[in-house]
């Protein structure tokens, strides 16, 4: 059989399982927790004092080197955020061509998933406290300062968790069919929402 240009075509192995309704709800999910708390990093850095006192806001360096931090935090937390997307879409396996050098190459599955994995025990440890926001005082701030941070800081204890989840779910789905995962991420594929 031959296309249009002349070539012959080449059957294409079939799919891998796509993503399933959870996998790809949970991945847009940890792409939006990190949200709030960029916003308000974002604040500080513009100059609002964002619920802290006038002398927190100074002690955490505020303005000065503190926005450059409060920035790179923000990007620093957005970033991996955002490529947990990649483990239910195909570019989380195959490079998409556009990238210079590597595109159209393999990931190594195994080690995404287990970077994936190592990163939700870190992040699970690192967040994992903030739960207990409240129980804890907060001089530097005002009283419903430390309530709106609270509430802000509150969804990314979710983040190593849901990212564990889904770094198994990806290697479930790459392990059962013997292909890469979520090559199959066309109009069929299951949606958030």
């Amino acid at each position: 059989m031959t296309s249009r240009s002349g070539l012959a075509s080449v059957p294409l192995p079939d799919p891998a399982p796509a993503a399933s309704r959870r996998a790809v709800c949970a991945a847009h999910a940890i792409a939006l927790l990190t949200l709030p708390t960029g916003l308000w990093r974002l604040l500080l850095a513009a100059g609002f004092t964002a619920g802290y006192t006038e002398a927190g806001y100074a002690a955490a360096g505020l303005p000065g080197w503190g926005r450059v931090y409060a920035l790179g935090v923000t990007l620093g937390s957005e970033l991996p955020a955002l490529l947990a997307l990649g483990l239910v879409r195909p570019w989380g396996v195959v490079l998409p061509a556009r990238i210079p050098r590597l595109g159209g190459r393999r990931l190594p599955v195994r080690a995404v998933a287990a970077a994936a994995g190592a990163t939700a025990v870190l992040l699970t440890c690192a967040w994992t406290p903030f739960l207990l926001w409240w129980a804890l005082p907060h001089p530097d701030m005002t009283p419903r300062g430390a309530l709106v941070v609270g509430l802000l800081y509150l969804p990314l204890a979710a983040w190593g968790p849901l990212l564990g989840a889904l770094a198994l779910s990806y290697r479930r789905r790459t392990a059962a069919s013997g292909r890469p995962a979520g090559l199959s991420g066309g109009p069929g594929a299951p949606r958030c929402g």
